[in-house]
């Protein structure tokens, strides 16, 4: 089995995340996702997410002197990350972790002692370092498809031609000359836009 080399522990979340990308990266078949269509919410501000289903995997913290193995149920999500999976409070109370967020520490009983798993406070810079850089390309992402489709909306229909004279919903017929009896008459547009 291969290793997650980056995973978020976040004692906040009710759900352990695992990305169909990582899925795909440890050789796992999509086959062993359980379909459950079921919403949550809170992984992308301000939207609900669908899960792909859930798969359970076992999962193990020490090294072969001292570790624990527990099976884990993960909700599998589709979109885009920055890490490998998401570790919330099931994990925790699986593998009764205590987690220390200032020293970078979880911990755990394992069968001779305690089992520490930590990383560098460098590591965790640029983890954070990307997770914004993402933030930050799927925030102009989606602004840039609401400028294109302001854009589109405001665009001249594709059924006129350039340069045609074809007559228009809302034009006013004005008499160029209204003392001349030839009756010339220009058309004035009434549903222009301010811009």
């Amino acid at each position: 089995m291969k290793h997650l080399t980056k995973v978020l522990m976040d004692g906040g979340s009710g759900l352990n995340i695992m990305y169909a990308e990582t899925l795909n990266a440890m050789g796992i078949d999509r086959l062993r996702v359980q379909p459950i269509r079921a919403p949550f919410h809170g992984i992308v501000l301000g939207k609900q997410a669908v899960s792909l289903g859930q798969i359970n995997l076992p999962i193990t913290f020490g090294d072969p002197t001292n570790y624990r193995i527990e099976t884990l149920t993960f909700e599998v999500v589709g979109f885009h990350r920055t890490y490998h999976a998401i570790l919330g409070r099931p994990c925790y109370m699986k593998f009764m972790a205590v987690p220390n967020y200032t020293y970078l520490k979880l911990k755990m009983l394992g069968p001779r002692g305690v089992i520490t798993v930590g990383t560098t406070f460098q590591r965790a810079y640029e983890c954070e370092v990307e997770c914004c850089e993402h933030a930050s390309a799927i925030i102009a992402f989606e602004e840039l498809t609401v400028i294109k489709e302001g854009t589109t909306k405001e665009a001249p229909s594709s059924k006129l031609l350039v340069g045609s004279f074809e007559p228009m919903e809302g034009i006013k017929e004005v008499l160029i000359d209204p003392s001349s009896s030839k009756g010339k008459v220009v058309h004035i547009g009434t549903m222009l836009s301010s811009k």
